[in-house]
């Protein structure tokens, strides 16, 4: 497996944590295939952590380009980045 500094590390595990991110997607931008993320995820994050998330991306339709729906065509929730308000 290819060694990643921390902040790409840190980067793949924001994204394998993103609903809407597809493991295609990681794999284009990082080389790294979805077994893969699935062990730099076993070794990055707690035990209890691991396996919410496995809980929770397996089976999840937008975490696979060939299962999602057409109507999903952007990495994230339009309502994910709010405007942030100043005060």
């Amino acid at each position: 497996m290819n060694q990643f500094n921390e902040e790409e590390t840190s980067r793949i595990i924001e994204m394998a944590w993103e609903d809407r991110t597809p493991f295609e997607a990681i794999e284009r931008l990082f080389g790294v295939t979805e077994p893969e993320v699935i062990e730099l995820m076993r070794r990055s994050i707690k035990r209890k952590t691991f396996n919410n998330w496995r809980a929770r991306v397996s089976g999840r339709k937008t975490k696979h380009l060939k299962l999602r729906s057409p109507d999903v065509s952007r990495g994230y929730c339009s309502t994910q980045y709010k405007p942030v308000r100043k005060r």
